[in-house]
């Protein structure tokens, strides 16, 4: 009996950090069902992601008993999900970026008079399916962990419903996200149709005799449609920016981090599993959604006078960048991916978490989200400022910065695969998106304004978000100054 309870927990081992974020879902729900309690649910939420993380961290580095042994991760292959290295660096940044957006939530809801609790569970429900993605290598758990990401998103939106942008944007994703779910389930019966299997490294081996079958064509098709728009790129990308305007600044936060970088981690993982970015047909598709994506989403983000509409545009631009190092160098590109995914991850989490702390969930105009609400910043928010300067010069992929970094490894990643159209398109979006980065960080450097419609607490620098996101700035150039350190993470993370 107990040598099989010891096999057991050799095949649980793997999923130990998930297993501790499915339970503090549990003590949340017992917490708010016994005593509600914005303090004590957000601080179960907090310890529980900092749990998990801690146990991955010793996974991945071999503290004690806790580090895996092959054996346990070949048990792990063996399921509908796979705890290799790809998976274990992508868990990392969903549970950091997830352990931010909480922090900036507690923040956020401490005016808020309806019920609070509820977001931490939602938060907590999405992180668990942003996990359960990376690590997914069967279409089966693919759809499942994608809902299990996507359905509380619906409902986060939404959750300051005082506000009609904020029901418009949940009801929006709603709508749409069902789409390109039926969209992706079509796909994927009719690879399954023509191949007979669901796993990825199975129709990796049945692929070279099917190469020219228009139903894998149509059925790669229709799921490559299908996370483009959860990626929110080119030509799918119409929710995206009245999404990112309407939805709480957490909230839109956790979208531009978590979910961004789980989905891709997972689109990596099915196109370098099962082999499908060998076809032409798919590479076409995927270098034209990345030259749209740039084109549209820098193209788009000129005209804007809404900073979260600004971030939103901006973050299809990025996605074709990711998409771009996907096509040209294949395999070798998900240390890129990863590398640029967790840069993207902590440039969101530091722009959107100035926009959370200078808003508040009850004013019926809405968040601090149009520009103007951040004219003359710096004459009384110097530090924020700092902060969101910084953030502005990352996403441009400015030298001295992480974001430079992450986009310089994008650019060779084209070269490397000689997609010189591809490297061009780089630079000429970056080009493009230089403009209207500084035009923010000019408006907050503005003469001060006379009446400020919104305004960060004084004390916001001491609160866990303020804390937070000034950690997030220290990052991102420490990783732009000496970026060897963030490129040895990212060398860890290899798919098997």
């Amino acid at each position: 009996m107990s040598e099989l309870m010891m096999n057991d927990l050799m095949r649980l081992a793997p999923f130990a950090p998930i297993l501790a974020v499915v339970m503090t879902i549990l003590f949340v729900m017992l917490a708010i069902a016994s005593r509600r309690s914005h303090f004590i649910t957000g601080t179960i939420s907090v310890i529980g992601l900092n749990v998990g993380l801690g146990i991955l961290l010793a996974q991945m580095w071999g503290f004690g008993e806790l580090q895996l042994t092959p054996a346990q991760m070949v048990v792990a292959s063996e399921q509908l999900f796979v705890i290799d290295h790809f998976a274990q660096f992508n868990m990392m940044v969903v549970l950091v970026a997830a352990l931010a957006c909480c922090t900036l939530s507690y923040a956020y809801l401490s005016t808020l008079k309806d019920n609070k609790d509820e977001l931490y569970l939602l938060m907590l429900l999405s992180t668990a399916g942003a996990m359960f993605m990376v690590s997914a290598q069967h279409m089966a758990s693919f759809f499942m962990s994608l809902e299990l990401l996507s359905v509380p998103l619906y409902g986060m939106l939404a959750y300051t419903f005082m506000r009609e942008r904020s029901l418009e944007s949940g009801l929006k994703y709603l709508v749409l996200s069902a789409t390109a779910s039926a969209t992706l389930l079509m796909g994927m019966a009719l690879i399954y149709a023509e191949t007979g299997t669901l796993h990825f490294r199975e129709i990796s081996t049945v692929l070279p005799a099917l190469f020219a079958s228009p139903l894998v064509i149509a059925g790669s098709a229709l799921m490559i449609f299908a996370v483009a728009f959860k990626l929110s790129a080119a030509p799918f990308h119409a929710w995206t920016p009245d999404v990112y305007e309407g939805a709480p600044a957490p909230v839109a936060t956790f979208l531009a981090s978590v979910s961004k970088v789980a989905m891709m981690a997972l689109v990596v993982r099915f196109l370098i599993g099962s082999e499908l970015l060998a076809l032409a047909s798919v590479q076409l598709l995927l270098m034209v959604i990345a030259a749209l994506s740039i084109l549209v989403g820098n193209l788009l983000a000129v005209r804007q006078t809404n900073l979260k509409r600004l971030l939103g545009y901006s973050s299809i631009a990025h996605m074709g960048y990711v998409l771009i190092a996907l096509v040209s160098i294949g395999a070798e590109a998900q240390r890129t991916a990863s590398l640029y995914m967790a840069v993207y991850a902590m440039t969101s989490i530091g722009a959107f978490g100035v926009v959370t702390l200078m808003s508040s969930p009850y004013r019926a105009s809405g968040e601090a989200g149009e520009l103007i609400h951040y004219h003359g910043l710096f004459w009384r928010r110097p530090v924020l400022t700092a902060v969101m300067t910084i953030m502005m010069l990352s996403l441009a992929g400015i030298p001295l910065t992480a974001g430079f970094i992450s986009k310089l490894f994008a650019v060779l990643a084209a070269v490397q695969g000689q997609q010189w159209f591809l490297a061009a398109m780089i630079i000429i979006g970056s080009a493009i998106g230089l403009y209207y980065y500084l035009r923010v960080m000019l408006t907050l450097f503005k003469r001060p304004k006379k009446f400020i419609e919104y305004d960060a607490t004084w004390h916001w620098g001491i609160g866990a978000g303020g804390i937070m996101i000034m950690a997030v700035t220290l990052l991102v150039v420490y990783f732009g100054i000496l970026p060897n350190s963030l490129i040895e993470w990212t060398s860890f993370a290899l798919i098997w």
